[in-house]
């Protein structure tokens, strides 16, 4: 009989294959090996998969949330727990962001020993389940693409260099969570638009205020990025809010379509903006589409909704956008008056051109999909709801995705 490593290769390639009954056999013959052996083999192929990603541009919350979309939710656990288990693995150091998302994960690795029978009990499955699950996990595993290095991965040199992370925590931000919140909450229109107004003139006037800190700084920072998801359904329309809120934030965004995410590229101050405020907007969006969906059922409208639901959150993302952007320009304007234009335009000038520069390096063959309107009363309706839901501008920019393939 081959070895465990063998039996391992086989299963993994047939598995990945089209021919499922050549995969079905393959399992038996795990089944059927030296099961500490083959357990082993198993785990010490999902640590190096696993630790390999991390030199490729994946962090731990990236990987989870791709396992999560494409594999059934236990197997997706078991890509968790392979991220836990390869952190004692880790040779040099580590960055605390790291350990900070396997913390969120929520997810502790205990020991190697008899690891894949102790997992399938804590899931209640048999073997032949659970090693079908390790092979789903590890086939993904296997198969995921470099990405973009948008932070030192661990490893790496101790003095890396400075590579802007959003902030996650200020009195500023807890107002800004504050009030998109009750944005987020309120059923008055008026009101939301008002909260989330003043949320992002809160935002634009921090930006402005770290930007001038960071010029006089020794080690002033460089460009980093966050990765937002953009799943289904109407994985294009979220792509293109979360474009339209960076860029009023002085960010650049790529959506990942086959991935199920967008890079957004940008200063800490604006990524923590544009994290904030996409949520929220995201929230609301929706909210104001089911609405719309049931007043147009109740007008005896069509009773089909992908059509007009894509519409509405097209034309919301690009409302909103303008109106957002307004914003910024607003407190650019009012900034410039309190601080002169020599001191500030030059500054964010420059954080621009950094931003650009780090999206040409990341994102070489970007490409644009352009929008569809598939139902006109969707298109107005969400204009209508962004309207409401932010502050007052001309119309709408028709802007196109940007999009990696």
């Amino acid at each position: 009989m081959p070895d465990a490593e063998n039996l391992v290769a086989d299963a993994l390639m047939a598995a990945r294959g089209t021919d499922i009954r050549a995969a079905e056999r393959a399992l038996d013959r795990l089944v059927v090996g030296a099961g500490p052996a083959v357990d082993a083999a198993l785990l010490a192929r999902l640590v190096r998969g696993v630790g390999r990603l991390w030199q490729r541009g994946w962090q731990p919350a990236d990987l989870d949330r791709l396992a999560v979309r494409r594999l059934d939710p236990r197997a997706a656990r078991l890509v968790r727990l392979a991220a836990a288990a390869q952190r004692p693995h880790q040779a040099g150091p580590v960055p605390p962001w790291f350990d900070d998302q396997l913390a969120e994960l929520d997810t502790r690795w205990d020991t190697d020993t008899d690891w894949l029978n102790r997992w399938a009990a804590r899931e209640g499955v048999d073997r032949i389940t659970a090693l079908r699950d390790a092979v789903d996990a590890l086939g993904l595993v296997a198969s995921l693409p470099p990405i973009a290095l948008l932070r030192p991965p661990p490893g790496g040199p101790a003095a890396a260099p400075r590579v802007a992370v959003a902030a996650s925590g200020s009195r500023m931000l807890d107002r800004v969570r504050a009030l998109l919140a009750k944005a987020e909450s309120t059923t008055f229109p008026a009101e939301a638009e008002a909260l989330t107004g003043k949320a992002q003139e809160l935002m634009a006037r921090h930006s402005i205020d770290a930007a001038l800190l960071d010029a006089t700084a020794e080690r002033p920072d460089q460009p980093g990025g966050v990765r937002l998801s953009t799943d289904a359904p109407y994985a294009a329309a979220k792509a293109l809010l979360v474009q339209e809120v960076a860029a009023a934030n002085r960010c650049e965004s790529v959506w990942s379509d086959d991935l199920g995410f967008a890079t957004v590229l940008g200063f800490p101050a604006d990524l923590a903006a544009v994290e904030l405020l996409h949520t929220s907007l995201l929230v609301q969006a929706t909210a104001a589409m089911l609405r719309g969906r049931g007043e147009r059922r109740a007008k005896g409208g069509s009773r089909r909704t992908k059509g007009y639901d894509e519409s509405f959150l097209n034309a919301f993302a690009l409302r909103i956008g303008e109106r957002l952007r307004a914003a910024t320009e607003a407190a650019n304007r009012d900034a410039v008056e309190e601080r002169g234009d020599e001191r500030l335009l030059p500054v964010l000038a420059a954080r621009s051109d950094a931003v650009r520069e780090r999206l040409d390096t990341l994102f070489p063959g970007v490409t644009r999909h352009r929008l569809q309107v598939r139902d006109a009363d969707g298109w107005s309706s969400g204009t209508s709801a962004a309207d409401r839901a932010s502050l007052d501008a001309g119309a709408p920019a028709r802007r196109p995705v940007r999009g990696r393939r």
